[in-house]
């Protein structure tokens, strides 16, 4: 029995997006899709000296563009983004363990498209510290037809799906009863519960980038996301 997951690539997303990809065999990258501003796609939350701030990546005011198309026309942010990072979390238990990692992400690459920085950070993250063994592919190896929500299901049933796993969000397009006639389990995550961890916050909350978690219990962190349901 596959299951799949398909979501938009988000920068450095909060624990749940990774959560959704520990659930399934194959996670698609749908980022053939309309790009959309103010949104998870080029920005998230961090917390420095206890409050919660952005990081968003500059991507320019122009709307009508696929996630594929937005480029990154100058990298002065990267530098600007590690050292805020670095300032917030180096004193963390575990923020070195990464920090090579990130000065390669940050200092030594350079990105052409926004889309391939947030992959390339979301498998990395995903293997070589959740270790994670899902595989991730990208919508456009599979046919599809339609539109918003004949396109995913077409896209899911070309992906030969048995289970598929969807955020909540999802709910407002989703037709259920589609899936159904196509012998397709719709199953929604859940993200409540999540335990707490030690946060170097006023008031703790989850809605913050993987990486707050990861330099504040390095290793632990799959017991955080999933691992505390066993």
């Amino acid at each position: 029995m596959k299951k799949t997951a398909v979501l938009q690539s988000n920068y450095i997303p909060w624990k749940g997006y990774f959560d959704i990809i520990h659930d399934v065999d194959e996670f698609i990258f749908y980022d053939e899709v309309q790009y959309t501003s103010r949104d998870w796609r080029n920005r998230n939350k961090i917390i420095a000296s206890k409050k919660i701030i952005w990081l968003s990546v500059p991507v320019g005011a122009k709307v009508h563009r696929r996630i594929t198309e937005v480029r990154l026309e100058q990298n002065l942010w990267q530098e600007k983004h590690y050292r805020t990072i670095e300032m917030a979390y180096h004193k963390m238990p575990f923020f070195h363990q990464y920090k090579e990692f990130l000065q390669y992400v940050y200092l030594e690459r350079t990105w052409a498209y926004l889309y391939e920085l947030n992959r390339f950070l979301i498998e990395h993250i995903s293997h070589d510290f959740l270790h994670i063994q899902t595989i991730f592919s990208d919508s456009r190896k599979y046919p599809t037809l339609g539109t918003k929500h004949e396109k995913l299901l077409h896209l899911v049933q070309s992906a030969h799906t048995d289970i598929y796993v969807s955020g909540p969000a999802a709910k407002d397009y989703i037709v259920e009863e589609d899936y159904r006639k196509a012998g397709i389990q719709l199953i929604w995550k859940d993200y409540e519960g999540y335990p707490q961890y030690p946060q170097d916050s006023a008031e703790f909350t989850h809605f913050v980038s993987i990486w707050d978690l990861l330099f504040h219990v390095g290793d632990e962190a799959p017991y955080y996301i999933w691992g505390w349901r066993k």
